[in-house]
């Protein structure tokens, strides 16, 4: 079963990482208190709630499979998407903010209203991202390592960035370390 993921563009490639043009897209995110390590299973079962029902459906899906409104406050599960997301919060505190694509089909204000007022609705605006690419274990030594090889290369490529860099995990737990897909995503500012 093929899995929902962000559109993107290769803008160029090297031997270290991609460069990627992102169009705008919707995330449901939290934002917890606590490294990545700590409080991924904690919001990933809460952004799970979300999709898979726990919410106040402000649309559901037709017959015909297109949108319809909903008189009722049914919820509606989405399907699941990739990648899931973390990365430190902007603001500069101890906190990591985790987030789930949301599908294409539903725009920012079709999306039904989270019953958990932690979960917060956003549309991402387009970027540019320098991704770098590796499988292996969720820790975070495995992040910090491809991290920093990924910011090496940039510096000495002379590449600017911008932002926290991101965690994007594509398999489910389940999938045996090994054959994980995870990136590191870091927005680089337009030349």
């Amino acid at each position: 079963m093929a899995i929902e993921e962000p559109d993107y563009k290769v803008l160029s490639r090297s031997d270290d990482y991609e460069i990627r043009s992102y169009p705008a897209f919707n995330v449901a995110e939290v934002e917890l208190p606590g490294s990545s390590g700590s409080v991924d299973n904690q919001a990933f079962r809460i952004l799970a709630g979300y999709i898979f029902g726990k919410n106040r459906s402000r649309s559901r899906i037709g017959t015909s499979g297109s949108l319809e409104a909903s008189i009722d406050n049914e919820s509606i599960k989405m399907a699941m998407t990739a990648p899931v997301m973390s990365a430190d919060s902007d603001v500069g505190d101890d906190n990591t903010v985790i987030a789930f694509v949301m599908e294409r089909k539903f725009s920012l204000d079709e999306l039904p209203e989270p019953i958990d007022s932690r979960i917060k609705l956003r549309r991402l605006p387009p970027r540019v991202m320098a991704v770098q690419k590796y499988s292996g274990r969720w820790t975070p030594e495995n992040f910090l390592e491809h991290k920093d090889s990924l910011l090496q290369a940039l510096q000495r490529d002379g590449i600017s960035t911008r932002g926290p860099a991101i965690l994007a995990r594509y398999n489910s737990p389940f999938t045996p370390w090994f054959l994980r897909r995870n990136e590191v995503m870091i927005q680089i500012e337009p030349d």
